[in-house]
């Protein structure tokens, strides 16, 4: 009973490893969605163009090349399996019924992956570039992994004979966006999946690893530096220098010339100005200003010391990119960035924070109000309101000024916080 026991679980694991070598060999992809904007390229990645580049430089028909590319971008293509030397999907055309499309290519045979494979595993960034799913340009050449003119071919169920029709050409454009995502897609369509070869990948660096550590010469002889400067002065180590004295003012950073492929210059100029101003600060006290900041604070903080004047495009931007990282809009931010002009992070807190402040201050700066001639406010928490005008009292004691259009709940901040409510309100009205 235990042999044939014995026999049934090598049965169960051959058959288990079968599966799974079955599974990373057939992938399948859900329709992609329609493309938003055209800028006339499906691929991103090189390898992706070289893949459209194939189909496109053995269409016999430029015209089927076009509509194919418009099937494709409006989302035409169903559902997309890849085994080896294949890609098939059903695509819909003019008829209700969708067509059967393939793309069939030839596999790479096994002297062509050893190659492959002793290519990648001799140089360990190529093996990081491929798990990051970027395919480094020295590999374009080592195998012919990538199509080449005429290796792509087409076939569908569509009565249109042509090379290729465009079902089959509306097939190809969508596969350059799989390619684009995984690298890995490709290899599985030359003949190899993808946990084959990362479990290669992996056996081969420990072999050449292990090559290498065995041939290796024995390490030379060390001396600890201490002991070396101490021999050669005979009184031990010098005292460090004293440290450069700190400048007045932080520095400036560096003009960034204007760049398609790099980020944004005014971000850029942004977050180098804040690191010099807060090492400066660090370096004078000894602690970082920011650090207490939550994330929302800090990007106010950012928002808040952009040196433009008013909604710039520039800041527009700014505002836009900074509020959507915190999943805020750009109006939350800009009424932030008000009160933080108005009072630091103590003005965030006033408009973002009601609370109930004791009796004293609070309940003297109605009749205060009412004897310097101004109307009537309502009180609610730590808010005195009028339709169109609002003092906020702070925990740190001062009252901050806010308007807002009348009948309408938006407050903004206005004026500079005072600790008497009566002189708030009077530079919130301009005097």
């Amino acid at each position: 009973m235990n042999r044939t026991g014995g026999r049934g679980a090598g049965r169960t694991g051959a058959a288990r490893e079968a599966a799974a070598r079955h599974d990373d060999r057939r992938r399948s992809f859900p329709q992609l969605a329609p493309r938003t904007g055209d800028d006339g390229r499906f691929a991103a990645t090189w390898w992706g163009n070289a893949w459209v580049e194939a189909l496109e430089n053995t269409a016999l028909d430029t015209a089927r090349l076009a509509r194919g590319k418009a099937y494709a971008g409006r989302g035409h293509v169903d559902a997309i399996t890849v085994t080896p030397g294949r890609v098939v999907a059903y695509v819909h055309g003019s008829r209700p019924r969708p067509y059967r499309t393939e793309i069939r290519m030839r596999t790479l045979g096994d002297d062509g992956w050893e190659r492959f494979l002793d290519e990648v595993t001799a140089r360990p960034e190529h093996i990081a570039a491929l798990l990051d799913k970027d395919v480094p340009h020295a590999l374009e050449a080592v195998t012919g992994l990538l199509p080449a003119p005429g290796d792509l071919v087409p076939d569908c169920s569509c009565p249109d004979d042509g090379y290729p029709c465009k079902h089959a050409a509306a097939l190809c454009y969508q596969a350059a966006r799989l390619l684009d995502e995984d690298p890995f897609v490709l290899f599985l369509m030359r003949g190899r999946g993808e946990r084959e070869l990362l479990a290669e990948f992996t056996r081969r660096n420990a072999a050449l690893s292990a090559a290498e550590a065995s041939s290796a010469a024995p390490p030379l002889p060390t001396v600890p530096a201490r002991e070396a400067l101490d021999a050669a002065t005979g009184t031990g180590l010098p005292p460090l220098p004293p440290p450069l004295p700190v400048p007045d003012r932080p520095g400036r950073p560096a003009v960034f010339p204007p760049d398609p492929a790099a980020p944004d210059p005014l971000a850029l100029d942004l977050l180098a100005t804040e690191a010099a101003a807060r090492a400066h600060t660090f370096l004078l006290t000894g602690t970082d200003p920011v650090a207490a900041l939550t994330p929302w604070q800090d990007a106010v903080r950012l928002a808040a010391a952009h040196p433009g004047s008013g909604l710039t495009a520039s800041t527009r931007a700014l505002y836009r990119d900074l509020a959507h990282a915190l999943g805020r809009t750009a109006t939350d931010l800009a009424r932030a960035v008000a009160a933080w002009r108005q009072g630091g992070a103590e003005g965030l807190a006033v408009l973002e924070e009601p609370w109930d402040p004791p009796a004293g201050p609070f309940d003297r700066a109605r009749p205060a109000l009412i004897a310097a001639d101004f109307p009537a406010f309502r009180p609610w928490r730590n808010r005195l309101s009028t339709d169109a005008l609002q003092l906020r009292l702070g925990r740190d004691g001062l009252w901050y000024g806010y308007e807002s259009d009348p009948g309408r709940d938006d407050w903004w901040p206005r004026g500079a916080p005072d600790a008497d409510p009566v002189g708030a309100l009077t530079d919130l009205l301009g005097g």
